[in-house]
């Protein structure tokens, strides 16, 4: 199986090229099309009602958009519910208030794209290639910088984890049994390592997102950059492909896309721009302004002139 997002600026044609090249492998193979975008125009593309359940466009095709408000929901109350169970001696605090803002809290939405990408690419085993849609590129950078970002937080988190256990064990030696022969609440804390519940816990999602960070590094995932030939689509494909550069992601493929003869040296322009920065032996693939669209032809949008699948067909398959 092999994963292939489509990013770049707002307006440059990512879902129309997305859905192209997902309409292109499904005659040879079983595509799977993901709208990350909060704006989910792949829907319209296709000219079909989608929602976050896949849905069977062709025998070889499916399409599914997902529904990141949802997604960051279930996982906040997923969250929550496990909070509450873990810190059940806290409830005199009174955390379910200061569980309830959290959907307010900076990185959420990131954090439900990057589920959403994890939870896709660890199921979809029925599928070949999963091409994915994604946001602008600001929220596409920091959504795929978050596998770093959170195992250095899982680190830090897992040495003050110590700390506290460590705290316990010691009160726990000096303080001994209660009178009775009961234990105090504070002996019924875990303080041994195997057997605290919220050390198991950041040591599955350590796995998880140092499992996730190597398959976004992985030689079968492809990053494809996405640009019109102006120059605001220069500067912010020229921030994209440095991002994919601190994150050591893999740029595999730019795309000019609208290029007409009256902007074709422009594009030549951009293009050579972005070549210098992305390096030389990154293809590049050039695509028509197709006039008709939306002007009353029935010629689909994702049915474009420009042969895309030859960028895709080769490397090799995620393990996850």
């Amino acid at each position: 199986m092999k994963a292939v997002f489509f990013t770049g600026k707002g307006g440059v044609g990512k879902s129309t090229l997305a859905a192209a090249a997902a309409w292109q492998l499904s005659r040879s193979e079983r595509v799977l099309a993901v709208s990350l975008d909060p704006a989910h125009n792949l829907g319209d593309v296709f000219g079909v009602a989608l929602d976050d359940r896949e849905t069977r466009f062709t025998a070889t095709l499916n399409l599914r958009e997902v529904d990141v408000k949802k997604r960051a929901r279930d996982y906040l109350a997923r969250e929550t519910r496990t909070l509450s169970e873990t810190y059940g001696y806290l409830r005199t605090l009174n955390l379910d208030r200061c569980f309830s803002i959290l959907e307010y809290s900076p990185g959420i939405e990131e954090h439900a794209l990057l589920t959403s990408i994890e939870k896709t690419l660890r199921e979809a085993n029925a599928f070949d290639t999963i091409i994915f849609d994604t946001p602008p590129t600001g929220l596409t950078l920091r959504f795929l910088a978050l596998p770093e970002i959170t195992l250095t937080w899982i680190e830090r988190l897992t040495a003050i984890r110590r700390q506290i256990l460590d705290k316990r064990y010691t009160i726990q030696r000096i303080r001994g049994p209660r009178e009775g022969g009961g234990a105090s609440p504070e002996i019924r804390l875990a303080y041994d390592e195997g057997q605290d519940d919220i050390l198991k816990r950041l040591r599955v999602l350590s796995d998880n997102y140092a499992a996730l960070r190597r398959t976004l590094q992985g030689e079968a995932c492809r990053v494809v950059a996405v640009f019109n030939p102006d120059l605001l689509s220069l500067r912010e494909s020229e921030r994209l492909i440095g991002g994919l550069r601190d994150l050591a992601l893999p740029l595999s493929l730019l795309i000019a896309n609208k290029v007409t003869e009256e902007n074709r040296a422009t594009a030549e322009r951009v293009t050579s721009a972005l070549k210098r920065q992305a390096g030389r032996d990154v293809p590049v693939a050039t695509v028509a302004l197709n006039r008709a669209f939306g002007l009353g032809d029935d010629t689909p949008l994702y049915d474009i002139a420009e042969d895309l699948t030859a960028y895709f067909k080769s490397g090799g398959n995620l393990h996850v």
